[in-house]
């Protein structure tokens, strides 16, 4: 076979290659669709998952696939979402990357509360190693800046973190520009993860920012908990047109939005996973790209 051939049917079989790199602190390359576990646990993300060996499925195809970024995090379950990672996958590929995250408490089933204390970032971070059999946490998140604690606290425990050998990277989740701004000054920030997707833009200013820095830009609810799945108005006839699902579309606007976007679109389901993972191979045209932009724009 040719090489050029032998590229391609790699590209078929590793879909999620065809997203395009980008390079998490500029040293730990991923691919730019990678995948979200927090939908692998139970209901409420409360709880083990309701079909066990599904979720392990998911999580085995999604490597299949190409996908090289999975993020999770301690409060998804908790604890389940980590551990169902580690026995699907370990001993891991050489080239995944799991991003995990602290700062959240879960006193119960769709509840969450902010805990920023140090020894509490500590002990998070000592779960997260042991639960997902790893010496280091490539990408470690604050999952929210606890307005309880002082930031310092906060960044300077994940600083310590770093400096200890426990992580490699930082990153921040829900924040605005000033607060990244002011987290650079306490460590370097190589990611911020927050909520965006076509017709949610709140977070523009941030991915604007994330841009210049050069900072990997997490979409969290990228599909806005399937509504944009479910199509409508010109999402809907540009995906007829383009021969997609609407969920690949809105995914592949992500992509081609900007080089520092890294969706992580969250499924239980492999077919699910499957169809997400085909907006890779789907590329929108400049008419395209400008018809769903002036639709959001006209709401």
């Amino acid at each position: 076979m040719r090489d050029a051939d032998a590229a391609t049917t790699q590209q078929d079989l590793r879909p999620a290659a065809r997203s395009g790199t980008f390079a998490i602190g500029g040293d730990l390359p991923v691919h730019r669709l990678g995948f979200g576990a927090m939908r692998i646990t139970g209901k409420g993300i409360w709880g083990e998952p309701r079909d066990h060996d599904e979720a392990i499925a998911v999580l085995r195809r999604a490597v299949e696939l190409g996908i090289t970024l999975i993020d999770t995090a301690d409060s998804y379950g908790p604890e389940v979402s980590e551990r169902l990672i580690a026995e699907a996958l370990h001993p891991y590929p050489d080239d995944l990357v799991i991003a995990t995250k602290a700062g959240l408490l879960r006193p119960g089933p769709n509840r969450w509360e902010m805990c920023g204390r140090p020894e509490h970032l500590r002990a998070a971070c000592e779960g997260s190693l042991r639960r997902l059999r790893l010496e280091r946490i490539d990408l470690y998140q604050l999952h929210r800046i606890d307005p309880a604690v002082p930031v310092e606290d906060q960044l300077g425990t994940l600083q310590d973190l770093q400096a200890g050998g426990k992580i490699r990277h930082v990153g921040l989740s829900e924040v605005s520009v000033a607060q990244i701004t002011h987290a650079r000054t306490i460590v370097p920030i190589v990611t911020v993860q927050n909520r965006y997707s076509l017709t949610d833009r709140q977070s523009e200013d941030v991915l604007e920012y994330c841009e210049r820095a050069g900072i990997g830009f997490l979409p969290w609810n990228p599909l806005a908990v399937g509504k944009l799945a479910q199509g409508g108005s010109e999402l809907a006839r540009v995906a007829r047109r383009l021969g997609a699902t609407p969920a690949q579309v809105a995914l592949a606007w992500l992509l081609r939005r900007s080089p520092v976007m890294l969706a992580i679109p969250g499924t239980s389901s492999v077919r699910h996973l499957e169809e997400n993972t085909g907006a890779a191979l789907l590329k929108l045209d400049d008419t395209a790209f400008r018809e769903l932009e002036e639709a959001h724009h006209a709401r």
